[in-house]
């Protein structure tokens, strides 16, 4: 048995991974019972580079391409060894293969919202998300500061680590970019470039290249983005707060109406379907108005409308304090048309 194994030690000469699965960054060649002989065969496949390490000490790097090992390819380690001629008795020495080909398709995002300056808003706290691609730079850097003597190491070993730093330089990349919150969303490209211009130097730090970035989205969260539609409306009617308010009003008359039918909460005992046509008379008799701009101011002034009754009135007041009380309404607001309403008793 003894004299198999030193036959098998004498013919085991060729030094290759095949890299038969995804994910792996780098794998340590099993140099148990086994040694490196002079004149052995080292493979190094395209996408792949492969370092020697001697006691610890990073010796010799190699490409792609099939070498003989002898004192002329590995200068380093002869160096190390104190080889003055080839080396003629078999030695051991670690050798570690890294995979240079792109890791893609990396998922990145916020797990709550990060909190930003922005040019229009001033502070804005937003969500983002997307996708990288990297891929081993530096293979001796990889493995002095990560991979270490590890049998084998893995994306998902990393994944943790590289997410951390594109959350940690957002901030700077949206200030780098000078592109305020709005625009983000049609810039995307350029907020990504200004994102991997951050984080090239952190990646190389670590033997790492970043190949893309992408952003796929950024949003707000919800409570904030009910505020922006809002700003985005008052916009659309020319921040016209009278009309923006009767827009809002007359989009919740059907959910109260609806609400009222079914007998359900203070809207509907309040309220009920009837009041809710009241209402909605009242608001169209106001968006006339609203309509017809100067010429209303020209003429005289109207008399006030016929035919409400106090009690239409009165239901209609409950009904904007309510919509006030569910923050739809402001108290300027709901105060401006309580005032038009109790003109209407005069």
């Amino acid at each position: 048995m003894a004299l198999m194994d030193f036959i098998k030690k004498q013919f085991i000469d060729v030094i290759q991974w095949t890299e038969d699965s995804d994910g792996t960054l780098a794998w340590r060649f099993p140099m148990a019972g086994m040694e490196i002989q002079n004149g052995g065969t080292l493979v190094v496949r395209e996408s792949q580079m492969a370092i020697f390490v001697n006691e610890g000490q990073v010796a010799d790097v190699f490409g792609p391409g099939t070498y003989k090992l002898t004192t002329q390819t590995l200068p380093v380690l002869t160096y190390l060894k104190n080889w003055d001629k080839l080396f003629e008795s078999p030695f051991k020495s670690d050798v570690y293969f890294f995979s240079t080909r792109q890791q893609i398709d990396q998922k990145w995002g916020t797990p709550q919202p990060i909190t930003i300056r922005d040019k229009d808003f001033g502070a804005v706290r937003l969500r983002a998300f997307g996708n990288y691609a990297f891929r081993i730079a530096d293979p001796k850097l990889f493995h002095t500061e990560i991979s270490g003597t590890r049998e084998s190491y893995t994306v998902a070993e990393v994944d943790g680590q590289l997410r951390g730093l594109v959350l940690q330089n957002i901030s700077n990349a949206i200030a780098s970019s000078g592109l305020p919150f709005l625009d983000l969303a049609a810039n995307q490209i350029a907020f990504a470039n200004a994102l991997a211009q951050e984080l090239q130097p952190a990646f190389a730090k670590i033997g790492l290249l970043l190949e893309a970035m992408t952003v796929q989205n950024v949003s707000l969260p919800e409570e904030l983005q009910k505020i922006l539609d809002q700003k985005i409306g008052m916009g659309m009617v020319g921040n016209d707060m009278g009309k923006f308010m009767q827009y809002q009003t007359a989009q919740a008359i059907p959910k109260f109406a609806e609400g009222a039918g079914n007998g359900g909460g203070v809207a509907g005992d309040a309220m009920g379907l009837g009041a809710g046509v009241a209402l909605g008379q009242v608001l169209a008799q106001n968006l006339q108005q609203g309509l017809q701009g100067g010429a209303a101011q020209a003429a005289p002034a109207a008399a006030a409308p016929v035919g409400v009754r106090p009690d239409e009135v009165m239901a209609t007041l409950e009904k904007l304090a309510d919509l006030k009380a569910k923050g739809i309404l402001t108290q300027e607001e709901f105060d401006t048309k309580k005032a038009e309403l109790l003109k209407k008793l005069v």
